[in-house]
C-alpha cells in the first residue's frame, strides 16, 4: 500500500511535465460545449442567419464571419470541421508518447475512409483531384496527392504511395499480392475497406486494453468494442443476398467485442430470408433475434419501428439507433 501511494504521488506530481498543459487546453474545449440551454435556443431559430448570429455568443465565435454570400447547411458544416480538426491537431502537435500515438491511432479510420474514396474514384475514372476536397481532413497525410496521379489499381497505389504510411502493416498483413491486383469493383473495393477497418480496431484494441490500460483501457475498451460489434451487426446486414460467401463474411468482423466469438459466428451464417417462405419476416430479423442475449443490443433493434423490404415505414431506423447510442456512450 505505501508502495502503491508513493507511486501515485510521483504520478502526480510529474504529470504536468508532459500533459499539465493538455489537461488544461482540453478541460477548456469541453467547457466549450454547447449546453442544453444553447441548442433549446438553435431550435427557435427560423434561418441559418439567425443560428450564425447565436453561434456567435458561444465558444464558435466568428468562425462564419468571412461568409458573406447565402449561408448553406453545407458551410457551416465545414466549418465546424475545419475549427475541430484545428484544436485536434494543436493537440497532437504538443503531446508526447503515449497520448501522440493515440492520438495518431484516430487519425486511421480516416486515413482508410480517404484513400478507399480516391481509389474508388480513379478506378471509375472520376476527377480524383476533385475528389481530395471531400475527403477528410483529419485522415490527410504527405503521399495523399500522389493518389490522383492516375494509379488505377490498389496494387500500384500500395507500391508507390501506401507502403510509406501508417496503414501499410494493415495491408501487408490482411492483403496478399493477389488480393490487391483482383481488387477493381465496387464490392471488391468494399471487401479491402471492411479487412482494413477489422486490421486497424484490433490493433487500436491491442494498444489501448494492452499497452495503456487503466483507465484508458477500460473506457477505450468499451467503445472499440460497441464500433466491432457495430461493423460485425451492419456487415451481415449488407452482405445479405450478395455475392459474398458466408466464409468471406466472418473474416470481415473484428475477432472481439461483447458478440464475439459465440454471435459472431452465429451472424456468419446467417443467409438472406426467403420471403415466401418467411413472409412477414425483413432480413433484419434473423439478426435481431440473435440479439436476445445482449439486452442492449436487442433495445436498439426493438426501437426500430418497422422495416420491411429494407424501407423505413415510419419512426427510427436502425442507423438512427445506433447512432444514438453511440452518443450515449461517449458522453
Amino acid at each position: 500500500c505505501i508502495h502503491l501511494f508513493y507511486s501515485n504521488m510521483r504520478g502526480m506530481m510529474t504529470f504536468n511535465i508532459d500533459d499539465g498543459y493538455l489537461d488544461g487546453i482540453l478541460r477548456g474545449f469541453r467547457a466549450g460545449l454547447l449546453t442544453n440551454a444553447d441548442y433549446a435556443n438553435l431550435t427557435q431559430c427560423e434561418n441559418l442567419e439567425d443560428m450564425k448570429l447565436h453561434l456567435a455568443g458561444t465558444s464558435y465565435g466568428d468562425f462564419l464571419a468571412d461568409e458573406t454570400g447565402q449561408l448553406l447547411t453545407a458551410t457551416i458544416a465545414e466549418k465546424c470541421t475545419q475549427k475541430l480538426v484545428k484544436e485536434f491537431k494543436h493537440m497532437r502537435v504538443n503531446s508526447v508518447a503515449p497520448l501522440s500515438t493515440f492520438l495518431e491511432y484516430i487519425t486511421y479510420g480516416y486515413m482508410i475512409d480517404n484513400i478507399m474514396l480516391l481509389v474508388t474514384g480513379a478506378i471509375h475514372e472520376r476527377d480524383t483531384t476533385e475528389l481530395l476536397t471531400k475527403c477528410h481532413p483529419l485522415g490527410f497525410f504527405e503521399a495523399m496527392p500522389s493518389l490522383c496521379a492516375g494509379t488505377t489499381s490498389v496494387s500500384e497505389l500500395y507500391k508507390s504511395v501506401i507502403v510509406d504510411t501508417p496503414l501499410a502493416p494493415y495491408f501487408r498483413n490482411c492483403l496478399s499480392k493477389e488480393d490487391l491486383s483482383e481488387m477493381r469493383g465496387s464490392a471488391e473495393l468494399e471487401k479491402v475497406r471492411n479487412t482494413l477497418y477489422k486490421a486497424y480496431l484490433e490493433d487500436f484494441y491491442r494498444y489501448c486494453t494492452k499497452e495503456l490500460g487503466g483507465v484508458t483501457g477500460e473506457v477505450m475498451g468499451g467503445l472499440l468494442e460497441w464500433e466491432a460489434d457495430r461493423r460485425a451487426m451492419t456487415i451481415t446486414l449488407n452482405s445479405m443476398g450478395t455475392e459474398l460467401s458466408l466464409d468471406d463474411r466472418e473474416k470481415l468482423y473484428p475477432n472481439f467485442g461483447k458478440l464475439y466469438p459465440e454471435t459472431t459466428y452465429a451472424l456468419a451464417k446467417l443467409d438472406k430470408v426467403d420471403r415466401g417462405s418467411m413472409e412477414g419476416q425483413s432480413d433484419m430479423d434473423p439478426v435481431k433475434d440473435l440479439m436476445i442475449y445482449h439486452e442492449e443490443y436487442a433495445n436498439l433493434f426493438a426501437g426500430v419501428q418497422d422495416d420491411r423490404g429494407g424501407v423505413s415505414t415510419g419512426g427510427k431506423t436502425l442507423e438512427d439507433m445506433f447512432f444514438e447510442y453511440e452518443v450515449k456512450i461517449c458522453k
